[in-house]
């Protein structure tokens, strides 16, 4: 995970959380309160971990996840500058990014129903997969924002 949002990432408590889970429900969480924001970053390391064109993730606010029931079936994979990406030890889905052991953001993908975010942004274009042709409105940087 990269360029995690900036300043007051506190917001107001959803009426219904948002749900999610991993592919085979060992890992079940809640999202309380709207995502900040969402990105898809589609540098090499993202399409590696993803197993796909890279990344879509949503980042939350403050306080704002929590996991449902058992967390035994959880894995972590230190990638980096204090973040580790999150992951089912049974099935393999990437759920999350934990920053200094607090999860930071979501995977899109594993969100039951709408997340109530669009993409904002794709970053890290110029080391796309060849195959990978990015649709949609969202402003596209080669590297991170405003490079």
């Amino acid at each position: 995970m990269v360029n995690a949002p900036q300043g007051d990432t506190t917001a107001s408590t959803l009426a219904k959380p948002l749900t999610g889970s991993c592919f085979c429900s060992a890992l079940e969480y809640e999202i309380r309160a709207p995502l900040v924001r969402a990105q898809s970053c589609h540098c090499s390391r993202c399409r590696k971990v993803f197993s796909g064109a890279g990344s879509a993730f949503g980042f939350l606010a403050e306080d704002s996840f929590r996991w449902v029931g058992e967390t035994s079936a959880l894995s972590r994979y230190a990638s980096g500058n204090g973040w580790e990406i999150g992951f089912c030890g049974r099935c393999g889905s990437t759920l999350c990014g934990i920053h200094e052991g607090t999860v930071r953001g979501v995977t899109l993908g594993t969100i039951d129903g709408d997340p109530g975010v669009q993409l904002s942004q794709h970053i890290y274009v110029g080391s796309r997969a060849p195959w990978d042709h990015i649709g949609g409105d969202a402003p596209q940087f080669d590297e991170g924002p405003g490079d």
